[in-house]
This record gives C-alpha cells, sequence and structure tokens, in this order.
C-alpha cells in the first residue's frame, strides 16, 4: 500500500511515533481509519469495539474476511493491520467504550482521540469523556454519500452537544396499533411484536410499546367496555381478550398458526368493530391460515433471495417457519429466557420481514423484499466504502494539524454528494466557539425540563429523561431541598425502592431543582424542573428554553481553570449502558469558510441552541440523606452512521 502522505517533519514523525492514540470504532470508517495511521507513521494505536463481525459487513470493513465471521472486529482489526505494519504496537478491546473500566484516567492516557461510531449515546459518551480528560477530539460519521470530519477541543470549539441533533422520528401508537398507513408502520410493529412490549413474543418486556388494537384511539370515539359485544371474533385459535400475547402464546405453545390467526385475523376482525375509524380510509382485510394454503403452492420470484417480494403464501409460510426457530431458540435457553432482536440474526429477520409484509397485505399496502424491510428495521442508510475511506482520510490530516499544534487551522470538513457551485465535493468551514448554553460543556451546565410530577416517575426520570435523553451513564441524583436528600443512586439497590413513585411523592414541585452526577463521565449537571398539566398527548417531558441562533464567544478561562466538566481527580465510575442506533449529517453548499453552525441545514437540524436558567449551583459540600430515612410527602427515521 502506498504511503498516504509525503515525507513529515522530523518533530511531527517523532511525534507520531511515540504519541498514543485512541481509535473508537473498528467498523467502516474504523478500518480505513486504522490503515491510515500505521502507514502515515503512528506507532502507538489502542482500538476498542463492542462488535462482531457480520457477513454484511464484508463490502467495505476490508480488514476482515469471511473466516472472521463471528469474532471481534477490534482483534482482528488489529492483526490485519500488523500484517502489513509489523512495528505497530497495537492495543485491542472487544468492549464497549461505555464500560466503567474506560474512566476519564484511562482517556489521559492518549494524546488524541478519534470517533468512529455508528450511534449518538456512544458519541456523546466520548465526547463528555474528552472534555473531562481535556483531550482533543476528531468526530466522524457517513450516510451513504454524506460525511462529515470536525475536531472538539475542551474551551475552544463546541463539543458534540453543543447544537441540537435532529429528534429521532417516532410514530403515534394508535397510528402503529389500529390505522398504518405506510411499511415503517408495519415493520415497526412487527419489531415491537418482537421484542420490547408486553404483547410481544420472544424479547423483554416494555410497557410502553405495545401491538394490540388500540381501544384508546381517539378517533374510535366509543366506550372500550362494549368491546365484547361489538367484537365478532373468533374465541377459539386467537382468542381476543385483551392478555398479554406473550403470557397467551407460551400457552399455546407458541402454535404458529394459532399466532397467524389471532394476529392477522382476530386482532383484525377486533379492529373492524371500531368502526368509525374506516368511514374515512380502507378497512383491513383479515386474513385465514386455512383459507391461504387451499391456495396451493406459490412460486418464488426469480433473482437474488434477499430483493424477492414474496405473495401472501410465501410470507405466510415464512412467519410458520420462524416462529418454530425462535420457539427452538427460547427452549434452548430454558426457563424465563428472552431473546434479543438483531437485524443480523436470520430467525428474527425473517420473523419481521413476514409479520410485516402479512400487516401491510392486511392494510392493502405494497409488500417489501427482505433487504428493503431489514434496511428500514435496522434504521439501515446503505454505507458506501468510498466514503468512509475519504473521511478516514480526512481525520488523519485533523489528526496532524491537532498533533502539530496547528489548532487555528483545523477544521469543520463536509462531504457533499454532488459538487456545489464551485464544483468542490469537500468543504472545510472554521470551527465554532463553545454554545455557553450548552448543558454539557458550558461552565455550570444546567438544562430545564417540563413534566408533571404527578405522573412521572423516578424510573422514567433515570431512564428516558438523564440516561436517553441527556445522555448520562450512572446518574446519581440529589434534590436540592435543603437535605441533600437522594433521589437516585448509582449503587445497585440502593434507591430501587423509589423507582415507581411519583416525583411528588418527594416533595419535588413546579420550580424544583435536581443535582445530577454521573461520575463515570465526570459530569454534573443542573436540572430545573417544571411542573405542567399540559404536555401534547402521549408526551412524557419536553427539554426546554431556546438560545440565541449564535450565541456570543465565551470569555476567556484563566489559566488552568477548568470551563467545563472535568478536574484532575476523577471520581471513581460506576454503571454502564448500552447505546441506542440514531445519528446526523449536516449538508452544505459552499467552500467558503463560515463557521460551521451557520451553514445551512435541513430544518429538523437548524441552530436551534438551548437556553437554560441562569442560576449559581451550590458547590459546598453537604452530606447526602438517604430517601427511606427521609418521610414520603403526602402531597422514531433514524440514520445510523457506520
Amino acid at each position: 500500500m502506498a504511503q498516504l502522505v509525503g515525507p513529515l517533519r522530523k518533530e511531527l514523525a517523532d511525534s507520531l511515533s511515540s504519541c498514543r492514540v485512541l481509535v473508537v470504532g473498528a467498523g467502516g470508517i474504523g478500518c480505513e481509519l486504522l490503515k491510515n495511521l500505521v502507514l502515515t507513521g503512528f506507532k502507538n494505536i489502542e482500538v476498542i469495539d463492542l462488535d462482531t463481525i457480520d457477513v454484511s459487513n464484508l463490502n467495505r470493513q476490508f480488514l476482515f474476511q469471511k473466516k472472521h465471521v463471528g469474532k471481534s472486529k477490534a482483534q482482528v482489526a488489529k492483526e490485519s493491520v500488523l500484517r502489513f505494519c509489523p512495528s505497530a504496537n497495537i492495543t485491542a478491546y472487544h468492549d464497549s467504550i461505555m464500560n466503567p473500566d474506560y474512566n476519564v484516567e484511562f482517556f489521559r492516557n492518549f494524546q488524541l482521540v478519534m470517533n468512529a461510531l455508528d450511534n449518538r449515546a456512544a458519541r456523546n459518551h466520548v465526547n463528555r469523556m474528552c472534555l473531562a480528560a481535556d483531550i482533543p477530539l476528531i468526530e466522524s460519521g457517513t450516510a451513504g454519500y454524506l460525511g462529515q470530519v470536525t475536531v472538539i477541543k475542551k474551551g475552544q470549539t463546541e463539543c458534540y452537544e453543543c447544537q441540537p441533533k435532529p429528534t429521532q422520528k417516532t410514530f403515534p401508537g394508535c397510528t402503529i396499533r389500529n390505522t398504518p398507513s405506510e411499511p415503517i408502520h408495519c415493520i415497526v410493529w412487527a419489531k415491537y411484536l418482537f421484542k420490547e412490549n408486553p404483547h410481544q413474543l420472544f424479547g423483554e418486556e416494555d410497557a410502553d410499546q405495545e401491538v394490540s388494537p388500540d381501544t384508546a384511539d381517539p378517533e374510535v370515539a366509543w366506550n372500550p367496555a362494549d368491546a365484547a359485544a361489538r367484537a365478532t371474533a373468533s374465541n377459539k385459535d386467537g382468542d381476543i381478550k385483551r392478555v398479554s400475547t406473550k403470557e397467551w402464546a407460551r400457552s399455546t405453545g407458541y402454535d404458529p398458526v394459532k399466532l397467524f390467526n389471532k394476529l392477522f385475523k382476530d386482532d383484525i376482525m377486533y379492529l373492524l368493530t371500531m368502526d368509525k375509524l374506516w368511514k374515512k380510509r380502507k378497512a383491513p382485510l383479515p386474513l385465514d391460515w386455512t383459507e391461504i394454503h387451499q391456495l396451493g403452492e406459490e412460486a418464488f420470484g426469480s433473482g437474488l433471495k434477499d430483493q424477492q417480494v414474496l405473495g401472501v403464501q410465501g410470507y405466510a409460510q415464512l412467519f410458520h417457519r420462524s416462529v418454530k426457530t425462535l420457539r427452538s431458540q427460547l427452549i434452548e435457553k430454558g426457563e424465563g429466557a428472552e431473546l434479543v432482536w438483531d437485524k443480523d440474526d436470520p430467525p428474527a429477520m425473517d420473523f419481521v420481514t413476514a409479520a410485516a409484509n402479512l400487516r401491510m397485505n392486511v392494510f392493502s399496502m405494497n409488500m417489501k423484499s427482505r433487504f428493503d424491510v431489514k434496511s428500514m428495521a435496522g434504521n439501515i442508510i446503505p454505507a458506501i466504502a468510498t466514503t468512509n475511506a475519504v473521511i478516514a482520510g480526512l481525520i488523519v490530516l485533523e489528526a496532524l494539524k491537532t498533533l502539530n499544534s496547528d489548532f487555528d487551522q483545523c477544521r469543520t470538513i463536509f462531504l457533499n454528494k454532488q459538487p456545489n457551485p464551485r464544483k468542490k465535493l469537500l468543504v472545510p468551514c472554521a470551527l465554532d466557539p463553545p454554545n455557553p448554553n450548552c448543558f454539557v460543556c458550558a461552565s455550570k451546565p444546567e438544562v430545564t425540563v417540563k413534566l408533571n410530577v404527578h405522573k412521572t416517575i423516578v424510573q422514567a426520570l433515570q431512564d428516558k429523561i438523564l440516561k436517553e435523553k441527556l445522555g448520562m451513564v450512572a446518574p446519581d441524583v440529589q434534590i436540592e431541598d435543603g437535605k441533600g436528600t437522594i433521589l437516585i443512586s448509582s449503587e445497585e439497590g440502593e434507591t430501587e425502592a423509589n423507582n415507581n413513585k411519583f416525583l411528588s411523592d418527594f416533595g419535588i414541585r413546579n420550580g424544583s431543582r435536581l443535582q445530577a452526577d454521573d461520575f463515570l463521565q465526570d459530569y454534573t449537571l443542573l436540572v430545573n424542573l417544571i411542573h405542567s398539566e399540559e404536555l401534547e398527548k402521549d408526551v412524557e417531558f419536553e427539554v426546554v428554553g431556546d438560545a440565541p441562533d449564535k450565541a456570543p464567544a465565551p470569555n476567556v478561562p484563566e489559566e488552568g481553570k477548568n470551563i467545563a466538566n472535568g478536574n484532575k481527580d476523577s471520581a471513581q465510575p460506576s454503571t454502564s449502558s448500552k447505546a441506542a442506533e440514531d445519528d446526523d449529517v449536516l449538508i452544505v453548499d459552499s467552500d467558503e469558510e463560515p463557521s460551521s453552525s451557520t451553514m445551512e441545514t435541513s430544518p429538523e437540524s437548524s441552530n436551534r441552541k438551548r437556553k437554560h436558567h441562569d442560576a449559581d449551583t451550590d458547590d459546598a459540600a453537604s452530606k447526602r440523606k438517604r430517601l427511606d430515612q427521609q418521610p414520603a410527602d403526602d402531597d422514531e427515521d433514524i440514520i445510523a452512521l457506520d
């Protein structure tokens, strides 16, 4: 392989051979990046990735071969790179970067961190760890032909979270359960059916994602108590009673025929009793297993198997086979076992493909190939090897500037699909200064959350607000009530009794403030709560406040003082969490050098900045009191970058 760049200055070449760098991710970008680093002269590289190699990776992740399928990406990437650069010193970790072992002290071992990730949660986490450790971070991402590279340096640039990212697209529950109108609605329904709710079949229960007909749909406008009298569905095979599908399915021994008739005949006939739903839209058409199989054998189409669109009988047969396979897997795992949905697991993907297509047929939609269903179910934008290669090259160029102390030359660089008016595909933009209203890198980070304190439980505050929305991994939460009362502890079991209690049970009301600490991220956030009983339907909370379109540049901090979370004496970490899949790419159309935050983007990712109420936090140490010593007061289209 040819050397990527010409001869480097001796000082820089020596710096590359001696400095330690961390690469987070060994997938599409990561493989290209590791190759580029060793060919440029980097000698001490550590790489971490929690994934194993799948056949679908082989078209672009060139460090892997078919014989490597099922093995650790990080470990195989290391072995492959050492074959053409034996002098490199590479350490591989088959693990999640969110594991508490990789704390602030771990990050301080490196001169530079480079992200090659495919999900926002991990990006948020690495961003916070680099801020806490005061280590430069080079962030990157691709989506199809689009790509982006930027440099993040504490106190000098925007951090990854300074600008709000596009919100994950979601669909109303009643649309998913009662009136799907697009294939994606049926695919989401099929995924929920597999894994994520008390009416699911094989996975972990989550009461927020149901698939059975929704009798509370505002369009229905009749008393759900009348349902039994109105329903004409069978009481035999599918049993229309509103019980847990998982519980019922177990009682049938996961009989594929009974499951089929319940999901695609009985539940649909139940929906038909909600006659007001069908006055302005086409009514669904129930399917019956026996009738379908009286049609005889069905011939499959031509072409690649994954790109064939089968008929109703073909998908009914696929449903039957996949249920039997998944049932066998459950039996092998033992009593109480659960399966985890994975788009790269053939039986799970077969089940979702079949169930989604059968539902599409019921609701008179054109059915989709397995390839198309997998793309939508896995939130996939097809990855392109050349895009990954270009972005990996740009990462190294920005790394050389950073290590050479040419920070004023660093840029955010966008890779576009089409040349701009000046015939440029690569568009550099000046780096923006930190957003003083950022709830991550501001000198005193705080955020305002609107919710109903009488309806929000502690578990929802922890999981949905602090972890999912605000990106914390293992938060400890103290109520600023003058007592130092602990609401949430990251130590297992310490505050578990609080999980299902409402916030109001602890005296939390409009204007209450919470201090949330994440010791793993060395991050402290002040959370201001606004009580509201006027949130929209299905909205549990809102992060509120708008900042100016262009925030003023922050004051230069005094020498030696931190301006963001992170200090020399970092605390020990606690627990870790998995990452969720989603991300963003900004598209620009100029080769000038305006700041990246002034570039034109999609409406969802426009330059809205959160505004938080200014409030001083009490830095004085106070002894925390356990809640058990306190009486309670009476008073979803996601883009995954490769």
